[in-house]
């Protein structure tokens, strides 16, 4: 860095001191606070989001949002060239540069670390960032932050694309490298042709109007209910009703949105009895969750429909058109290419769904708690879907199917065979979800559209295999790196003998399943149990939980 860049960062920092006795860690969600905690994290992150623009020779995105948090939390997170999160090297550096304690030890950790990562200021291309936020009061104020951190950085661009859904942003980052149309209207295009391609192809003699042709989506009093106001217009056919978006009167994330019906697994706010047996959704705050839910008749409870089941449709759709390639394959008898289909879940995935894709045939991978771990897994299929019960997730194509399918649709052009149509679906599905996140919009179409394709009502679908009650807790231990797991957290090594303790516990019930875990944020155990009836889950999970405490504990759960 030259003298003149050394100047500009120690006088700008000046402006944003750290906040006293606050240390932010980045994790999947990046960093989340208080939103008065956060201008001067957001403004050290417009730095780092400016040098990542520059070690990549990319465009590169900075979303401020705390997703399914809290009105008065927010956040910031990083998108790297392609869409996806933040490379896990460039971490630790994310967590110093925030908690720098004055504009010196910043400047000089910023250029040891330019110097490491052989950083260049002068190569031609200036760092480009593009900036979105969600709903929350907040934001613009941490937005001006970010801007403040990025013109830190000389010659850096900002764009500020507004109001925008986290997967929007991440979407706008992925076209804008691929060289593709990437503005807000693009993704709305792109979504909503996609869907009608599908419904376009749906077999004739299938019966559509069994799936219902309304579906009612709590928005989470959020950005995502706005943004499908949008989107459901350009959906000709799709009826979409859409609650609790962020002109109505009710607090984000307060008693609506995805986490807090997967979790407490009751009616959202603005939800009446009128809606019994019609298909409902609901967003989360930044609208990169789904789940899907039934009212019950005379209940505040649900029958909910959680990311194991979006994804086990996801996976019946893409392995029947597979099939057909397959079973077609003397259309095309010098091709020797068999691409494959891979499911990624973790240990929290309810143990029915897994062994139901199992009875499917399909290739099930189980890797560590985290959207990185499953996203970096699902990549190394042709394709790879992978969903979190908490309906985060999505599906992958690599480059090489899409080319296969569209070289397939090219030779199958002269013809309206069913491995045209097949390879049509596939191609579809591959422009409407959305590649670099999980992303509520682009999943909510594809149900739909799967749906309309089977003609499947929501019933049916929840009936694809029951759900096996379980029970979450945590217990707290005085120090939570004394467990050390394997086998994707499934197994613990240390310390010696719990894990006997705990499969020994776990022999005494039907259908048991119990592991536990660190958190990775507080020093908590995470007790995770399954069995055949919700009273065995919970007394597998109480039970387990007395044995961490015996092991480690400071003798509380909950």
């Amino acid at each position: 860095m030259n003298e003149e860049q050394r100047s500009l960062l120690l006088q700008s920092s000046s402006h944003f001191p750290p906040p006293k006795g606050v240390k932010l860690s980045y994790g999947t969600a990046g960093f989340r606070a208080d939103a008065t905690l956060l201008r001067s994290t957001v403004y050290r992150v417009g730095i780092l989001a400016a040098l990542r623009s520059l070690k990549t020779q990319s465009v590169i995105g900075l979303m401020i949002t705390a997703s399914h948090n809290k009105v008065s939390d927010n956040g910031v997170k990083i998108a790297d060239p392609n869409g996806g999160m933040l490379s896990q090297q460039w971490e630790p550096f994310a967590d110093a540069l925030v908690n720098a304690s004055d504009p010196n030890q910043l400047l000089q950790l910023i250029d040891d670390f330019v110097r490491k990562e052989g950083i260049s200021f002068d190569n031609g291309r200036p760092a480009e960032i593009l900036l979105g936020r969600d709903t929350r009061p907040s934001g613009e104020s941490l937005v001006d932050a970010a801007r403040q951190g990025i013109s830190s950085i000389i010659g850096a661009i900002s764009h500020d694309m507004g109001v925008l859904t986290t997967p929007q942003l991440h979407w706008m980052v992925r076209a804008r490298n691929m060289g593709i149309k990437s503005t807000e209207h693009d993704y709305f295009q792109q979504l909503s042709h996609s869907y009608k391609c599908l419904v376009e192809l749906i077999p004739n003699g299938k019966d559509a109007s069994k799936s219902n042709d309304k579906v009612v989506v709590d928005g989470a009093n959020g950005v995502g209910g706005d943004k499908l106001e949008v989107l459901k217009d350009l959906c000709g056919g799709l009826i979409i009703e859409v609650r609790n978006s962020s002109k109505g009167e009710g607090a984000l994330n307060e008693g609506v949105g995805a986490d807090f019906v997967q979790k407490e697994k009751v009616v959202p706010s603005g939800f009446s009895p009128s809606e019994i047996g019609l298909r409902c959704a609901s967003l989360d705050g930044d609208a990169d969750r789904l789940v899907y839910f039934l009212l019950q008749p005379d209940s505040k409870m649900i029958d909910l429909v959680d990311g194991d089941k979006m994804l086990s449709l996801f996976a019946l759709f893409i392995k029947e058109q597979l099939n057909v390639l397959k079973d077609n394959e003397n259309e095309t008898p010098c091709d020797p290419y068999r691409p494959s289909l891979g499911i990624v879940q973790t240990a929290y995935a309810n143990g029915a769904s897994t062994s139901y894709l199992k009875k499917l045939g399909l290739d099930i991978f189980i890797t560590p708690t985290g959207v990185k771990y499953l996203h970096e897994k699902a990549s190394e299929y042709d394709i790879g879907i992978y969903f979190e019960a908490n309906g985060h997730g999505t599906i992958l194509f690599s480059d090489r199917i899409l080319s296969w399918l569209e070289a397939r649709n090219s030779e199958l052009s002269s013809s309206s065979t069913e491995s045209q149509k097949a390879v049509l679906r596939l191609l579809a599905v591959s422009k409407l979800i959305n590649q670099a996140v999980g992303d509520a919009l682009s999943g909510l179409l594809l149900v739909e559209a799967i749906l309309l394709h089977t003609g499947w009502s929501i019933q049916k679908w929840n009936e694809l295999y029951i759900d096996l009650p379980s029970r979450q807790l945590k217990v707290k231990v005085v120090d939570r790196t004394a467990v050390v797991t394997a086998n994707a957290e499934t197994v613990v090594v240390q310390p010696a003998g719990i894990q006997e303790a705990i499969d020994t516990e776990t022999a005494k019930y039907c259908h048991g399943r119990c592991f536990i875990r660190p958190s990775g944020t507080e020093d908590v155990i995470r007790v995770y149990a399954e069995a055949a009836s919700q009273e065995e889950a919970d007394s597998l999970a109480n039970a387990v939980a007395k044995i961490v405490d015996q092991f480690l504990g400071s003798g509380s759960s909950q």
